[in-house]
């Protein structure tokens, strides 16, 4: 009949929109006449892939994603992934002609621009409210990333569906790379620039989607990820994930999580480790709890993670989080070099708040005894209370990593810390509650030779003495201390390994961010994959 569509011709002609799609996202090049297209083939795509946010099932088991992963769409995955990346990259701003109606009645192309955009923003482009400033986001790279998002996260722990864009990604090489592939390497899939997709990261990780396309990168890349270790200006791109740390309180917990997994997968590289403390800060804006004139990136780095491990014990208290915090900087402690007095001061001073923290823990555990004693006999809601012993357990294993990162430091670059040993010296009564402890006596006694053989040194020097004299006798014994009064402790060596089903972190994570950030309307009311309650 005519005007119907027969059950069965459905599936071939989704199949033939969207691989129409993808045809025009690889084939037309973006220019301001085609920006508008190339956003609506984007939002389209979105739109027909968006029914995970509205069923429970595995992607798998929608026909749309059979499509993309192993229909026509999938022949041009390498070729799709590199224009959603060249998108990203370039970081366009979206043409004027986009949002200004023209008077020029022979402007054709403008004014069908005009209404495309109108319809792709549901006519708020019309709304008074909007300043042209924010017209000139970069939507299609937005748009792009959370595509390619979308594209590369499905389909990943099944054997049903293979996802060819998800392969591209983790194997694309740098189109800069001049050297000949050994006959055993895998043919790379595309070849990118590095240094430009490194640059663009850089400028613009601010938000979820590019903190979580460098995680990709870095984590499934081996390529790129070799490429931003070897980066001599890895501030660059260190600084932006620290200042996502230090503003904790305004991000959400899967944006900290994903910016403290990218510090720990870098920190796994001891190259990096000892660049870090080579890069000299003079001046950063967003610091705000103290003017630092004069601090290395690997000092900044390690006072923003201690002061994300402290705003997660007084607020999130989620172990998760500060352990991976500890492994980064037990990662780095080996190579901690020349550090600040602020730094050997925080962290020392994270040392001093767990003792406190521990002390009124027990105080707890004693006082909640003391109840049980005279509630012995009467009812009493034994599950309403507090599991003070499972706080105990875990502040602990906190104190006890933290005291074994300071003696890493000690063991391995005692003589390049004098700052550290100062700050030893002028806090050494925190350390008295644990010499008999037995979980950590062990670490004590190392930071009890330290304390001894300077104490012994300062003493000789008389009592009187400046701040100043006091480091100068400092420099001058930690040319004499011999590091074999230590106990060896073994390395500290911590590895990023991602849970055995990460599509159940990384799929509602992205469709969330796909609802909240591409600018498109879907009804909430029916959305079951991840929760609103937050929003």
């Amino acid at each position: 009949m005519d005007g119907y569509v027969e059950a069965d011709e459905v599936g071939p002609l989704t199949e033939e929109l969207m691989n129409s799609l993808v045809e025009l996202l690889v084939d037309v090049p973006v220019v301001n006449f085609t920006y508008a297209l190339h956003l609506e083939a984007l939002n389209t795509l979105l739109v027909l892939l968006s029914i995970q946010m509205f069923q429970p099932q595995s992607a798998s088991k929608f026909i749309t994603y059979k499509y993309i992963m192993e229909g026509r769409c999938s022949i041009h995955a390498c070729l799709l992934v590199k224009a959603l990346l060249r998108n990203y990259t370039a970081q366009q701003k979206c043409p004027p002609e986009l949002y200004k109606h023209t008077s020029d009645a022979n402007s054709m192309v403008a004014s069908v621009a005009a209404s495309l955009w109108s319809v792709m923003t549901l006519g708020m482009a019309n709304k008074t409210e909007k300043t042209e400033a924010e017209y000139h986001e970069t939507l299609l790279a937005n748009q792009s990333l959370l595509f390619l998002l979308v594209l590369s996260n499905h389909c990943t722990t099944e054997f049903s569906l293979n996802n060819p864009y998800r392969e591209a990604l983790c194997s694309f090489t740098n189109s800069q790379d001049q050297s000949t592939p050994s006959p055993t390497q895998v043919a790379a899939t595309f070849k990118f620039d590095f240094t430009d997709l490194y640059n663009s990261l850089s400028s613009s990780l601010r938000d979820d989607q590019a903190t979580l396309l460098l995680y990709l990168l870095i984590h499934q890349n081996a390529s790129m990820k070799a490429f931003i270790l070897s980066r001599t200006n890895i501030d660059q791109l260190v600084m932006p994930i620290l200042k996502i740390l230090y503003h904790a309180q305004d991000r959400n917990s899967h944006h900290i999580y994903m910016a403290l997994i990218i510090l720990l997968v870098l920190s796994e590289d001891e190259v990096f480790n000892k660049a870090v403390h080579e890069i000299i800060l003079r001046d950063i804006p967003w610091f705000k709890d103290r003017h630092l004139t004069e601090i290395s990136l690997g000092g900044l780095l390690i006072v923003v993670v201690i002061r994300t491990i402290q705003y997660n014990l007084t607020r999130m208290r989620d172990k998760y989080l500060h352990t991976n915090c500890l492994a980064a900087l037990a990662n780095m402690s080996a190579q901690f070099t020349d550090l600040h007095p602020y730094v050997s001061q925080r962290l020392i001073n994270l040392f001093a708040l767990l003792g406190k923290k521990h002390n009124k823990v027990i105080d707890m555990i004693r006082d909640a005894a003391l109840e049980d004693n005279e509630e012995q006999g009467k009812d009493s809601d034994v599950e309403s209370e507090p599991d003070h012993m499972q706080d105990l357990a875990v502040l602990e294993e906190v104190i006890r990593m933290v005291l074994e990162i300071v003696n890493s430091c000690l063991t391995n670059n005692i003589h390049h810390n004098p700052n550290l040993v100062y700050t030893l010296l002028y806090q050494k009564d925190i350390f008295t509650q644990f010499r008999t402890h037995p979980t950590f006596q062990d670490l004590i006694q190392n930071l009890d030779t330290v304390l001894c053989y300077y104490s012994t040194k300062l003493e000789q020097h008389g009592s009187n003495m400046s701040p100043k004299e006091v480091l100068e006798v400092i420099i001058e014994s930690s040319k004499t201390f011999r590091r074999d009064r230590l106990k060896k402790f073994p390395d500290l060596k911590f590895k990023y390994v991602e849970e055995d089903s990460p599509e159940e972190f990384f799929i509602p994570y992205i469709w969330s961010l796909v609802y909240h950030s591409s600018n498109m309307y879907f009804n909430a009311a029916r959305i079951v994959l991840f929760s609103l309650s937050s929003s």
